[in-house]
């Protein structure tokens, strides 16, 4: 039958959770309008993906776009921008800005300025502090909010909560899931001596594993006691993984995880040696011992999502002797081509990436209409060529910083088009249209 669409993207291989197939795609306004052999059909637009692969849209579910208060790193629009040159189609924002996004007030602000300016599709997360947690279940249900995120090791402003009673608090308040930095306040205040001046190796013995496996613990059982659904962030640790592994098993959903292509790729003391405090962030990178307990976690489904932690700051800042120097990395734009080198040298399957990627962000988040490639949904794709060697340049990296740990590294496997609401923002490395992201809407929201 002879259908014409507003698009079809041709001969490109779709990659799904179950395997790769040869298919052309459809769109018609900002959905999938059909998938399959569409030979006699035409399209308004025609894009030729012959040898590429389509995935659904990546979802970076952890990043610092740092407004409002630190434009002058990085912004919602520059870091939406480094989002979609990096095949990312939608974002989470974190709430450690400056105001903290803690009241009605400041989420509202953020979505207005997200208006007209970020590239990719955003949520932005609530974050909970020791005041505001009756205020939890209105706040969550804003439309446009990624859930509720707690800090357990010193962060900004007012939005640590570290002692057992508040974070029971804030977990008896609202039903959607919490995302928690695990990393114990009270161990870490007692370590401080263990920060060498000017050595920046010495970041993982002062933030040791027995500061993120305590936390971990701490928090996953108040959560299970409480039956309120958590997502453990930035896992770093073996030990971490093999008791996230056993809970899981007995918590029917309650507990999702979350690692890092930083903590997959990097490791001390190479990491410090080469990069300085460039290396540094929280929780830290760490010893080599860890990676095959992180990427077995990968194996075993352990972990749910790969999240960036897009922390820029910049150079000058990075360049002040440790432990002045802030910690956090850009990392937005290099997930997905950092996570498609691994692929490309067997370490997990591009099935198993698009679970991480897309996949479990929908399935743990509720997503709405995002996360799967199916007709009638959001005709959100990140097409890239897995056999594309290139090298990570300065040109290319769009975020305000200007750097990244991974800068002059050969990688195998690069994005080369990003399809949001089936709008061409980005392809073969050059920017199209204009800035229109949309708040995601989610199952579990009011919108």
């Amino acid at each position: 039958m002879n259908v014409n669409y507003d698009k079809i993207i041709r001969g490109g291989t779709l990659v799904s959770l179950v395997g790769e197939v040869k298919v052309d795609i459809a769109i018609d306004g900002e959905r999938i309008a059909a998938i399959g052999n569409l030979g006699s059909s035409s399209g308004g637009e025609e894009i030729d993906a012959t040898g590429l692969h389509i995935m659904p849209g990546v979802i970076d579910t952890q990043v610092h776009f740092r407004e409002p208060g630190n434009e002058y790193k990085e912004d919602l629009a520059s870091g939406s921008l480094a989002a979609v040159m990096g095949g990312v189609t939608a974002v989470f924002e974190m709430p450690n800005t400056n105001p903290t996004t803690s009241t009605v007030e400041a989420i509202e602000d953020k979505l207005n300025r997200a208006k007209g300016r970020m590239w990719c599709d955003h949520a932005f997360y609530v974050g909970a502090t020791k005041d505001n947690a009756h205020d939890l279940p209105e706040l969550e249900r804003m439309p446009g909010t990624a859930g509720v995120k707690i800090f357990m090791g010193a962060s900004t402003g007012d939005l640590l909560v570290d002692d057992d009673e508040n974070l029971r608090e804030v977990m008896k308040f609202g039903v959607r899931r919490v995302a928690v930095h695990c990393e114990d306040e009270p161990r870490m205040q007692e370590r401080l001596g263990e920060r060498v001046p000017g050595d920046p190796s010495s970041h993982p013995i002062w933030r040791d594993e027995e500061t993120a496996l305590r936390a971990t613990k701490r928090i996953v059982t108040i959560a299970m006691e409480e039956a309120r659904p958590i997502h453990v962030l930035h896992v770093t640790t073996a030990e971490e993984m093999e008791w996230l592994h056993k809970i899981k098993a007995e918590a029917g959903g309650l507990v999702s995880v979350e690692t890092t292509p930083q903590h997959l790729s990097l490791s001390a003391p190479d990491c410090y040696e080469r990069l300085g405090t460039l290396a540094q962030m929280n929780p830290p990178i760490r010893s080599a011992r860890h990676m095959p307990g992180l990427w077995d976690a990968i194996t075993n489904l352990t972990v749910d999502v790969l999240g960036s932690d897009h922390a820029p700051h910049t150079r000058e800042e990075k360049a002040k002797p440790y432990p002045n120097s802030p910690s956090g990395m850009p990392g937005v734009q290099t997930l997905l081509p950092v996570m498609l080198d691994h692929v490309a040298h067997g370490r997990l399957s591009l099935e198993r990436l698009v679970d991480l990627t897309s996949a479990g962000a929908a399935r743990i988040f509720g997503l709405t209409d995002k996360g799967i490639l199916r007709e009638g949904g959001h005709a959100d794709l990140t097409i890239v060529d897995l056999q594309k060697k290139w090298t990570v340049t300065e040109d290319w990296a769009k975020s305000k910083c200007g750097w990244s740990p991974f800068m002059g590294d050969t990688l195998t496997g690069k994005p080369v088009g990003t399809i949001i609401r089936g709008h061409r923002v980005m392809w073969e490395d050059e920017l199209i249209g204009s800035a229109a992201g949309e708040p995601i809407r989610f199952d579990s929201t009011c919108d």
